[in-house]
């Protein structure tokens, strides 16, 4: 199980020896680099250098898809920089948004060098050539769309750049970074991954996966069309939603189950591939009985608490709502207990942990129950809420919630949006959803948000490495 992170700690240094400063960008040859491109373990492990760097990226996914919406807040108040992402005064100099820049564009810039050298790599040495181009453009497809939705128009590299040409590359239009790079390697990964894998390889991108992140994308996109044939396609690959809701979160058991499309994944073992979510989202507690109780070493970290706004949504009798925003827990002696300071926590990522930051609790990226309730959408949107209503209930009846009967579409619409929260708060998630759905500005607004802030600023660092506006602009409200 999750072997594949095991490999993760030590695959990178196949390309970390070319990273230059603005967007991670590689010399088109150096003899180290030719050096190790010639086998199929070579680009194996050179795929794996790519998900090392998403694997950094989604240790702070959540303060992106969670933190900065409405379902989460920093409630203790007391570390300043997760204060400016909730009350949206965050600066452009922030440190997150440094590493998130560059974090992504190392993952594409190892994606384009992979690219470059296996286009003539003999297809008998290099025997799994087709999956590792269809990985690789995976990834790349996958860091381009986190990139757009987080910062909006941004450079498009697709090859193998120099420093000199570098400074040169403008911020391109999000459309055509979705339609020349996203859709497209998606497009072509679904064409060529597999749709499953055995042994050390489980946990890497498949046929499934490409398939419900291209369905995200044209939901994101609004291309409801689109969206409903391949979330559809998704709904025939075998997938199918863990009988109990509390399984999906109980890390006693195999995270690659049937609900299971793609994970960013983590290993425990002081490989230096753990996560950091069990540690970061317990709150602290009396005697630190919260920590014993859970088995979770090092410290509670008190971060991404749920809001008591979004305990209050949910109905009572829903089982989803203690998973995912709980006032307590039920110790071994039947005692229900409270914390220090903090009114609610996540249940959603605890697992016995040795120490600091070094959980094996994997960050779900989509889940079954995300692509049925995104295709019960788009089938909405084109009309088809009798169908609908089939796939949003399916959600439901999993979460012993009553079923939906005959709603008009503009109810319905209503009642897969509240859904979704129900089922993926804490996911990193909501805020996306918002944005994609227009209602990021309504939602957001009185909460702090001016509608520039729909993008996060360019950092300030890159700003200041091109020095020249007319190349790397600021997004406008952050200058």
């Amino acid at each position: 199980m999750k072997k594949i992170a095991f490999i993760l700690a030590l695959a990178s240094f196949l390309t970390m020896s070319c990273q230059k400063d603005f967007i991670e960008l590689n010399p088109i040859s150096t003899v180290s680099v030719d050096a190790v491109y010639k086998t199929d373990k070579d680009f194996q492990d050179a795929v794996v250098g790519i998900y090392s760097m998403l694997r950094n990226q989604y240790q702070d996914f959540w303060i992106f898809g969670d933190l900065r919406a409405d379902d989460s807040w920093h409630a203790l108040g007391n570390d300043a920089f997760l204060v400016s992402v909730d009350k949206f005064n965050m600066n452009s100099d922030a440190a997150l948004m440094i590493s998130t820049w560059r974090n992504y564009y190392s993952a594409i810039s190892r994606a384009n060098l992979i690219l470059d050298k296996i286009a003539s790599a003999d297809p008998a040495v290099v025997t799994n050539k087709d999956r590792h181009i269809a990985e690789a453009k995976f990834l790349r497809a996958f860091a381009y769309f986190d990139l757009v939705r987080i910062f909006g128009d941004v450079p498009l590299n697709t090859k193998p750049t120099t420093i000199e040409e570098g400074y040169t590359k403008t911020r391109e239009k999000v459309d055509k970074i979705y339609d020349e790079v996203i859709i497209k390697d998606l497009l072509d990964a679904e064409a060529k991954l597999p749709a499953k894998y055995t042994g050390v390889d489980v946990g890497r991108a498949t046929k499934g996966a490409a398939k419900a992140i291209l369905g995200r994308v044209y939901m994101t996109r609004k291309d409801f069309v689109k969206a409903e044939a391949k979330l559809q396609e998704v709904t025939t690959l075998g997938y199918s939603l863990l009988p109990n809701y509390k399984d999906l979160f109980d890390y006693t058991k195999d995270e690659h189950h049937a609900e299971y499309i793609f994970d960013i994944e983590y290993q425990d073992g002081n490989l230096g591939a753990g996560s950091g979510f069990s540690n970061k989202f317990l709150p602290k507690s009396a005697n630190s009985l919260a920590e014993t109780f859970y088995g979770i070493k090092g410290g509670a970290g008190e971060q991404n608490t749920p809001t008591l706004a979004l305990f209050d949504s949910f109905d009572p009798t829903d089982p989803r709502r203690d998973v995912t925003v709980a006032k307590g827990y039920t110790d071994n002696n039947g005692v229900f207990q409270g914390f220090l300071q903090i009114a609610t926590f996540t249940k959603k990522y605890l697992a016995i942990t040795n120490s600091l930051n070094d959980s094996k609790v994997n960050w779900k990226v989509i889940r079954y129950a995300d692509v049925l309730l995104m295709y019960a959408e788009a089938l909405n949107e084109n009309g088809k809420t009798d169908a609908a209503l089939t796939y949003l209930n399916q959600v439901r009846t999993r979460a012993n919630m009553p079923k939906f009967t005959a709603l008009p579409k503009d109810q319905l619409r209503t009642k897969i949006y509240d859904e979704r929260i129900y089922e993926l708060s804490m996911e990193g998630v909501r805020w996306f959803d918002l944005a994609r759905t227009d209602r990021l500005v309504s939602v957001m607004q009185p909460l702090g948000l001016k509608p520039y802030m729909a993008l996060f600023p360019i950092p300030l660092v890159e700003i200041q490495i091109i020095n020249n506006p007319t190349v790397l602009p600021q997004n406008p409200g952050y200058n």
